[in-house]
């Protein structure tokens, strides 16, 4: 048994030893070995067998042990599995003997409560009995006074009795099925049709149908009567509330008849007034007759406000002819504050959609659209400019009668619609006249340029307009008007704005022939005076205030239109209009300073640079530069201070423009000694240097330029400083030349090249061996590009065109 597990592998784990005989790998001639490593240890051979043999009977005796113990182990077993059965089969018998004790148990605790039970059942259906018969009793009882109360018109009890008649009644619905409870409920259900029928016929006679007679004060009858029509059927409530209201309407019918004069809009303010005496007078005499959550008021309020929508829509369908925007403007204004009135003396608890929405604050803004808007009175009013950092009021709740009688006048909205067309005409027209006699706005450094009046007088009358109209309605009237407000917009966009810019001797959208004919060769470009670039400062700054409060007009009115129209309202088109404005406005700064610096560059493309012995000052072509730089950057970038960004984007586009140019007629300076280029390097330095400093440029306040401008110097600069050193660059050996030509330029084109050897007044024989090896030691062409002459490392970019542009032009020029 023992010799199936040796201790080896796994064993080992647990039965860690240290025994070469324990070892799975034992080899006995190696044991032996190590026991007797030499002849002379031969000599203690008996004294180890000995050990060997012991350790032998040890191992003997042990395993005797073990076998004998596990022969013993068995039995104790069997033996501790017999006593654990019999405690088992006690531990059952206990528990058997439990049940049977609580069964009995059981038994006589039922036994003893089936008395009690008994009990109980009996006093639970007496005392249901003795309550039925106590609410039958009270029903009887309950139904022959209300009988008899009823034919006596005894409102006031039958109130009180009624509720309990019928709360009463209530208790028998289940016992229907009995003879006598369904009789006792019929005559319930009689009594309350006779006393709906009675009281109805009460309030006939005290408030007839026909005629103006009414009683002198307020009837307590009639006031008991409403207490019990609480009760009645809701139908009886509403015939009541029904009937007293046209009775008490019924005169305003006849005073306001659409036959009479009083009935049209110039007189609508008598309605108005007519119905305040109607409340006053109704809540002397009648205010107490009716209960309190009645809201008799509101209701009459309510029920002249439908009645008058309804007449003035009539009328006005039939006299449409003369409906005239003032006589309209005039009703709709009297009318929304008759329901403001309303709005602040009533809930609105009658409506139907008498829900009143939360009040909501509006966004702070400086835009003339987001101002509050609570009152007729502050809509209608221009805010100062001072006023614009004065804490705004939250925005009040949601009128609940807003168009409750307005709302008639939304089809007659179009005569509004076609007369604020007709005045934002004349507006325009007026903005176009005033700028011709008062002529441009004067230089308003201070302020960071001027911003034209009429802007603000645009907007602060479409937010006139818009509130207006939103007041009447936020349906198709709405996308009406802001069908009329984008024609205006562009209207001023291209008359006021676009329409008073400077005019230049070529158009800015490309060449025409007629400026080519009005121009001679070498003539210059007519220079704006300061007025001029503060005009069209002014213009670009009124272009951006434009396009900001565009965009918010747009979001208002969104806000003020029916969700279902607000995809209709989209003013993308008329915001891109004053984008091309702000361009064209940029565009004509470029190019008045590009152009002013054109002479300058002409001078410097024909100096003789092969005469030029010494390396002097700045030459005098870049002081030229310089000057028409201060002179102008000044005043653009003072009269813009109010947006920045575009004199930022001035700064790109000036740069973009003249650094191409600069390197163009850099070309023509050939051919070029070494002490010339070395005069040129020293100007494009000087040249670089100021174009850095051109955003602060003659100002106290140093700012740093913007990193995007930086780099677009930097860059240009670089490049014509790097041709400078080419051309600089001994033309001997070839090679070394080519190979720098590619290392400071990385040009491929071999047109750039060609320009390169022209400016060092190498021969034609020369230039073509070197052409030949440019040709050679250029890289290899990516994958998919055919490799040409004329490959570039860069596409050409629009300020390259435009100078190929150019070109074009001076060589039609000269063919004319």
């Amino acid at each position: 048994v023992f010799e199936e597990e040796p201790i080896v592998g796994e064993n080992l784990e647990v039965f860690p030893s240290q025994d070469p005989l324990d070892r799975a790998d034992f080899n006995a001639v190696e044991y032996i070995n190590t026991l007797f490593p030499t002849e002379q240890s031969l000599a203690n051979i008996d004294e180890i067998v000995s050990k060997i043999r012991l350790k032998i009977r040890r191992l003997d005796d042990n395993i005797r042990t073990v076998v004998r113990g596990q022969t013993n182990v068995g039995q104790d077993g069997r033996q501790a599995l017999e006593e654990a059965q019999k405690a088992i089969q006690q531990l059952f018998g206990k528990i058997k003997d439990i049940k049977d004790k609580a069964e009995k148990s059981e038994q006589m605790v039922k036994e003893i409560t089936r008395d009690i039970k008994q009990l109980d059942h009996a006093k639970r259906h007496l005392t249901t009995s003795i309550t039925t018969l106590n609410h039958l009793h009270m029903l009887a009882g309950g139904v022959d006074s209300l009988e008899a109360m009823t034919r006596r018109r005894q409102y006031g009890e039958v109130a009180n009795l009624l509720q309990g008649v019928v709360n009463v009644l209530e208790h028998f619905n289940k016992y229907m099925g009995i003879p006598q409870i369904r009789q006792l409920s019929e005559r319930v259900k009689a009594a309350q049709n006779e006393l709906g029928q009675q009281i109805l016929a009460d309030f006939e006679e005290a408030f007839p149908s026909q005629g103006t007679k009414r009683p002198g004060g307020p009837s307590n009858v009639l006031r008991d009567a409403c207490l019990v029509a609480n009760v009645l059927d809701p139908r009886i409530k509403q015939e009541i509330i029904k009937k007293f209201i046209k009775q008490h309407l019924s005169e305003y019918l006849v005073l306001f008849h659409e036959n009479q004069d009083v009935a049209w809009l110039d007189k609508i303010d008598r309605r108005y007034a007519w119905i305040k005496r109607q409340l006053m007078d109704y809540e002397e005499k009648y205010g107490r007759m009716f209960p309190q959550e009645w809201c008799m008021t509101e209701r009459i309020a309510v029920e002249f406000c439908h009645v008058t929508r309804t007449e003035l829509a009539k009328i006005m369908r039939t006299r449409a002819k003369e409906i005239e925007v003032k006589l309209l403007l005039f009703a709709i204004q009297r009318t929304t504050n008759f329901e403001g009135l309303m709005a602040k003396r009533f809930s609105g608890c009658t409506l139907a959609d008498g829900t009143m929405k939360k009040a909501e604050l509006p966004p702070p803004s400086t835009n003339p659209f987001l101002e509050d808007e609570t009152g007729t009175e502050t809509d209608e009013t221009v805010i100062e400019k001072g006023d614009i950092d004065r804490p705004k009021k939250p925005k009040a709740p949601d009128n609940p009668f807003h168009g409750i009688v307005s709302k008639c006048f939304e089809p007659h909205l179009y005569v509004y619609i076609e007369s604020q067309d007709k005045n934002l005409g004349e507006l325009i027209d007026r903005f176009v006249a005033d700028f011709k006699a008062q002529g441009p706005p004067k230089p308003n450094v201070d302020e960071g340029g001027a911003v034209l009046p009429s802007c603000a007088d645009l907007f602060v009358y479409y937010k006139k307009c818009m509130v207006q109209c939103s007041q009447l309605s936020t349906g198709e009237p709405m996308i009406a008007l802001t069908t009329i407000f984008q024609k205006y917009l562009r209207e001023y966009a291209w008359k006021i704005l676009s329409g008073n810019l400077p005019k230049t001797t070529s158009s800015s959208g490309g060449l025409t022939i007629t400026s080519l004919l009005k121009e001679k060769e070498g003539s210059e470009v007519a220079k704006f005076t300061v007025e001029e670039l503060c005009l069209i400062c002014s213009i670009l700054s009124t272009a951006e205030y434009c396009l900001a409060t565009t965009q918010q007009l747009e979001e208002k009115l969104k806000e003020k239109v029916d969700a279902s129209l607000m995809e209709r309202i989209n003013l993308t088109g008329e915001m891109d209009t004053f984008s091309i404005v702000i361009s064209n406005s940029i565009q004509l700064l470029v190019q008045d300073l590009d152009a002013a610096c054109d002479p300058a560059l002409t001078a410097m493309s024909k100096m003789q640079w092969q005469n030029v012995e010494h390396v002097g000052d700045q030459s005098p072509y870049v002081t030229s530069v310089i000057l028409h730089i201060k002179q102008n950057v000044p005043i653009i970038r003072d009269n813009l201070a109010s947006t920045r960004k575009y004199f930022t984007q001035f700064c790109i586009k000036f740069a973009n423009s003249f650094i191409p140019k600069f390197i163009n007629h850099l070309f023509k300076c050939k051919p070029i000694s070494m002490v010339g280029a070395e005069q040129l390097l020293l100007d494009t330095h000087s040249l670089k240097m100021v174009l850095l400093d051109l955003p602060s440029i003659g100002s106290q306040v140093v700012r740093k330029a913007p990193a995007s401008y930086t780099k677009i110097v930097v860059k240009g600069m670089t490049r014509a400083e790097m041709i400078l050193k080419v051309v600089m660059a001994p033309h001997e050996p070839p090679v070394v030349f080519v190979d720098n030509y590619i290392k400071l330029l990385a040009d491929c084109s071999t047109d750039t090249f060609q320009k390169i050897l022209d400016m060092k007044g190498l021969k034609r024989s020369e230039q073509s061996s070197m052409l030949e090896l440019f040709r050679q030691r250029l890289p290899a062409p990516p994958s998919g590009v055919e490799n040409t002459s004329s490959m570039s490392l860069t596409a050409p970019t629009p300020e390259q065109e435009s100078s190929r542009i150019r070109k074009l032009e001076k060589l039609i020029k000269k063919r004319l």
